[in-house]
């Protein structure tokens, strides 16, 4: 049992180190620049893209950007939490109760046929988000995944040995 502890206390440790790291520090910067340069993008180039947009492609601007923005804000809220984990300010088992109101999966855009209509630089904002959720959802799954069921440290063979050996004595 004390080793089972034991392999706890390491695997938060380890998880914690995730949120230490350079990679981490890296994703964070490069999540809130995203954030910043996207309402820059909004509010500025891209509310006159807009105007020139058909109105089919109008409205599909709208929904994208929307989507995108929410996109954002599930992602920067997550990186901010974890980042309160790095500075100290709450413990990884607050972050992951936390964590349960952010939505990583929100915002999918919608169809490809309708992304490739928008103005260029909306894309790229788009597929950069998307890249973005797709490594903060891999980091989230590393950092809170459940501790694997452990069994006594020993030779990993032995069960399926004594399963193998089971199944022909009967």
């Amino acid at each position: 049992m004390a080793d089972r502890s034991q392999g706890d206390t390491a695997l938060v440790q380890f998880s914690e180190r995730l949120t230490n790291s350079a990679a981490f520090s890296n994703l964070f910067r490069e999540g809130m620049d995203l954030v910043e340069e996207t309402a820059a993008y909004l509010d500025g180039d891209g509310r006159n893209e807009a105007k020139a947009l058909e109105r089919a492609v109008s409205l599909t601007y709208a929904t994208e950007s929307m989507r995108l923005t929410t996109r954002l804000m599930q992602l920067a809220s997550w990186l901010l939490l974890h980042r309160a984990v790095k500075e100290g300010e709450m413990t990884l088992t607050q972050a992951n109760r936390e964590k349960t109101k952010v939505k990583l999966s929100a915002a999918d855009p919608g169809p490809e046929e309708m992304i490739t209509k928008l103005p260029q630089q909306l894309q790229d904002l788009i597929a950069r988000s998307m890249s973005l959720q797709s490594r903060v959802r891999r980091l989230d799954i590393t950092i809170h995944a459940p501790p694997a069921e452990r069994g006594p440290i020993g030779n990993p063979l032995v069960p399926q040995l004594n399963r193998l050996k089971a199944a022909f004595e009967q």
